[in-house]
Protein backbone atom coordinates (compact mmCIF):
# COMPACT_ATOMS: atom_id res chain seq x y z
CA UNK A 1 0.00 0.00 0.00
CA UNK A 2 2.18 3.23 -1.41
CA UNK A 3 1.01 6.70 -1.02
CA UNK A 4 1.77 7.93 -4.68
CA UNK A 5 2.88 11.36 -3.58
CA UNK A 6 5.43 9.86 -0.93
CA UNK A 7 8.55 7.87 -1.83
CA UNK A 8 7.80 4.32 -0.22
CA UNK A 9 9.79 2.06 1.49
CA UNK A 10 12.07 -0.84 0.02
CA UNK A 11 11.08 -4.22 1.25
CA UNK A 12 13.02 -7.02 0.22
CA UNK A 13 13.89 -10.53 1.83
CA UNK A 14 17.03 -11.19 3.41
CA UNK A 15 18.65 -12.98 6.56
CA UNK A 16 19.79 -10.92 9.38
CA UNK A 17 21.77 -12.87 12.34
CA UNK A 18 20.90 -15.89 10.43
CA UNK A 19 17.01 -15.76 10.34
CA UNK A 20 14.79 -15.66 7.54
CA UNK A 21 13.45 -11.83 7.30
CA UNK A 22 11.78 -9.08 5.65
CA UNK A 23 14.26 -6.37 5.63
CA UNK A 24 12.82 -2.51 5.66
CA UNK A 25 14.35 0.35 4.48
CA UNK A 26 12.78 3.65 4.83
CA UNK A 27 14.01 6.86 3.47
CA UNK A 28 12.05 9.82 4.10
CA UNK A 29 9.35 7.33 2.98
CA UNK A 30 6.30 5.26 3.70
CA UNK A 31 4.44 2.08 2.70
CA UNK A 32 3.15 -0.83 4.26
CA UNK A 33 3.90 -4.37 3.51
CA UNK A 34 0.24 -6.20 3.71
CA UNK A 35 -1.12 -9.76 3.22
CA UNK A 36 -4.61 -10.79 3.33
CA UNK A 37 -5.54 -12.83 6.31
CA UNK A 38 -9.24 -14.45 6.94
CA UNK A 39 -8.86 -15.75 10.22
CA UNK A 40 -11.57 -16.01 13.15
CA UNK A 41 -9.11 -15.24 16.34
CA UNK A 42 -11.39 -17.99 18.63
CA UNK A 43 -9.28 -20.74 17.94
CA UNK A 44 -5.69 -19.15 17.49
CA UNK A 45 -5.95 -15.66 19.01
CA UNK A 46 -1.94 -15.19 19.73
CA UNK A 47 0.27 -13.41 17.34
CA UNK A 48 3.63 -14.23 17.40
CA UNK A 49 6.97 -12.23 15.81
CA UNK A 50 10.54 -11.15 15.55
CA UNK A 51 11.38 -7.51 14.69
CA UNK A 52 14.88 -6.08 14.93
CA UNK A 53 15.69 -2.52 14.11
CA UNK A 54 19.19 -0.13 13.27
CA UNK A 55 18.03 2.87 15.45
CA UNK A 56 15.18 4.68 16.81
CA UNK A 57 13.69 7.36 14.45
CA UNK A 58 15.14 9.99 16.44
CA UNK A 59 12.54 13.07 15.80
CA UNK A 60 9.27 10.98 15.98
CA UNK A 61 6.51 11.46 18.30
CA UNK A 62 3.92 9.21 18.10
CA UNK A 63 1.21 11.68 19.73
CA UNK A 64 1.52 14.07 16.60
CA UNK A 65 0.67 14.19 13.28
CA UNK A 66 4.16 15.39 12.41
CA UNK A 67 5.92 12.70 14.13
CA UNK A 68 3.83 10.29 13.13
CA UNK A 69 7.08 8.05 12.23
CA UNK A 70 8.21 4.68 13.79
CA UNK A 71 11.34 2.59 13.03
CA UNK A 72 9.25 -0.91 13.02
CA UNK A 73 5.44 -1.54 12.96
CA UNK A 74 3.39 -4.74 12.78
CA UNK A 75 -0.60 -3.91 11.85
CA UNK A 76 -3.22 -6.07 12.47
CA UNK A 77 -6.57 -5.13 10.03
CA UNK A 78 -9.98 -6.02 11.82
CA UNK A 79 -12.93 -6.72 10.28
CA UNK A 80 -15.46 -5.67 13.34
CA UNK A 81 -19.20 -6.93 13.92
CA UNK A 82 -21.77 -4.22 12.59
CA UNK A 83 -23.07 -4.03 15.87
CA UNK A 84 -19.93 -2.20 17.07
CA UNK A 85 -20.27 0.46 15.11
CA UNK A 86 -22.04 3.97 15.08
CA UNK A 87 -23.76 4.85 12.28
CA UNK A 88 -20.94 7.93 11.54
CA UNK A 89 -17.96 5.06 11.93
CA UNK A 90 -19.74 3.26 8.93
CA UNK A 91 -20.08 6.30 7.01
CA UNK A 92 -16.69 7.32 7.58
CA UNK A 93 -15.37 3.95 6.66
CA UNK A 94 -17.74 3.70 3.47
CA UNK A 95 -15.99 7.01 1.99
CA UNK A 96 -12.81 5.73 3.17
CA UNK A 97 -13.18 2.37 0.88
CA UNK A 98 -14.32 4.74 -1.98
CA UNK A 99 -10.97 6.60 -1.60
CA UNK A 100 -8.21 4.26 -0.47
CA UNK A 101 -9.88 0.85 -1.54
CA UNK A 102 -11.47 -2.05 0.32
CA UNK A 103 -8.72 -3.06 2.42
CA UNK A 104 -9.44 -0.27 4.85
CA UNK A 105 -10.39 -2.17 7.79
CA UNK A 106 -12.49 -1.69 10.54
CA UNK A 107 -10.07 -1.00 13.02
CA UNK A 108 -6.93 -1.68 13.34
CA UNK A 109 -4.02 -2.78 15.96
CA UNK A 110 -0.74 -1.20 15.78
CA UNK A 111 2.09 -2.84 17.79
CA UNK A 112 4.91 -0.59 17.08
CA UNK A 113 8.85 0.09 18.30
CA UNK A 114 8.96 3.76 19.20
CA UNK A 115 11.53 6.44 19.78
CA UNK A 116 10.66 7.57 23.48
CA UNK A 117 6.78 6.52 24.50
CA UNK A 118 7.13 4.47 27.33
CA UNK A 119 6.66 0.81 26.81
CA UNK A 120 2.97 0.03 27.53
CA UNK A 121 1.55 2.79 26.04
CA UNK A 122 -2.05 2.80 24.35
CA UNK A 123 -3.41 5.61 22.31
CA UNK A 124 -5.24 6.49 19.15
CA UNK A 125 -3.63 6.87 16.10
CA UNK A 126 -2.88 10.86 15.36
CA UNK A 127 -4.60 10.33 12.12
CA UNK A 128 -7.77 8.05 12.94
CA UNK A 129 -9.37 6.79 16.52
CA UNK A 130 -10.01 3.59 14.28
CA UNK A 131 -6.34 2.75 14.85
CA UNK A 132 -4.39 1.65 18.13
CA UNK A 133 -0.97 2.06 18.74
CA UNK A 134 0.91 -0.06 21.32
CA UNK A 135 4.09 0.64 22.54
CA UNK A 136 6.07 -2.60 22.42
CA UNK A 137 9.68 -1.61 22.77
CA UNK A 138 10.76 2.16 23.03
CA UNK A 139 14.56 3.51 22.46
CA UNK A 140 17.50 1.98 21.23
CA UNK A 141 18.48 -0.25 24.74
CA UNK A 142 17.77 -3.00 21.83
CA UNK A 143 18.23 -2.15 18.67
CA UNK A 144 20.57 -4.52 16.79
CA UNK A 145 19.16 -7.77 18.33
CA UNK A 146 16.02 -9.52 16.92
CA UNK A 147 13.33 -9.20 20.17
CA UNK A 148 10.62 -11.33 20.08
CA UNK A 149 6.91 -10.19 20.74
CA UNK A 150 3.57 -12.16 21.65
CA UNK A 151 -0.06 -10.29 21.52
CA UNK A 152 -2.77 -11.39 22.49
CA UNK A 153 -5.42 -10.16 19.59
CA UNK A 154 -8.85 -10.67 21.36
CA UNK A 155 -7.83 -9.37 24.51
CA UNK A 156 -6.40 -6.26 22.55
CA UNK A 157 -9.31 -6.33 20.55
CA UNK A 158 -12.24 -6.05 23.30
CA UNK A 159 -9.75 -3.69 25.51
CA UNK A 160 -10.29 -1.21 22.24
CA UNK A 161 -13.37 -1.78 20.40
CA UNK A 162 -15.63 -3.51 22.93
CA UNK A 163 -15.93 -7.15 21.04
CA UNK A 164 -14.44 -10.86 21.15
CA UNK A 165 -15.89 -11.22 17.69
CA UNK A 166 -13.93 -9.90 14.89
CA UNK A 167 -11.89 -11.22 12.40
CA UNK A 168 -8.41 -10.76 10.89
CA UNK A 169 -8.46 -9.23 7.55
CA UNK A 170 -4.86 -8.61 7.26
CA UNK A 171 -1.21 -8.13 8.03
CA UNK A 172 0.93 -5.45 7.43
CA UNK A 173 4.44 -4.32 8.63
CA UNK A 174 5.68 -0.68 7.88
CA UNK A 175 8.78 1.43 8.70
CA UNK A 176 7.68 4.58 7.82
CA UNK A 177 9.67 8.23 7.93
CA UNK A 178 7.98 10.08 5.97
CA UNK A 179 6.82 12.64 8.06
CA UNK A 180 9.70 13.44 9.93
CA UNK A 181 11.65 12.78 6.78
CA UNK A 182 14.68 10.40 8.50
CA UNK A 183 15.81 7.03 7.65
CA UNK A 184 14.96 3.75 9.24
CA UNK A 185 16.45 0.31 8.58
CA UNK A 186 14.19 -2.75 10.12
CA UNK A 187 13.39 -6.63 9.98
CA UNK A 188 10.28 -8.60 10.60
CA UNK A 189 10.27 -12.33 10.86
CA UNK A 190 8.20 -15.58 12.00
CA UNK A 191 5.17 -13.99 11.88
CA UNK A 192 2.17 -16.38 12.66
CA UNK A 193 -0.78 -17.46 14.94
CA UNK A 194 -0.65 -20.16 17.96
CA UNK A 195 -3.36 -21.37 19.88
CA UNK A 196 -3.16 -19.05 23.59
CA UNK A 197 -1.71 -21.87 25.28
CA UNK A 198 0.61 -22.76 22.44
CA UNK A 199 4.34 -21.69 22.83
CA UNK A 200 5.48 -19.42 19.93
CA UNK A 201 7.19 -21.19 17.06
CA UNK A 202 10.76 -19.16 16.03
CA UNK A 203 12.88 -20.55 13.80
CA UNK A 204 16.19 -21.20 15.37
Amino acid sequence: CIDDKVAPTRYTLTRKDGVAAIEAHANRSQALFIRDVDAALDQTPILCWRWRIAGVVDRADIRTKSGDDQAARVLVGLMLPRSTLSLGTRMKLALGRARFGKLLPDGALNYVWDNKAPVGTVLPNAFTDRARMFVLQSGNGRAGKWVSERRDLIADMKSQFGTTTGKMMLIALATDTDNTGGIADAAYADLHLVRREAPCRFEP
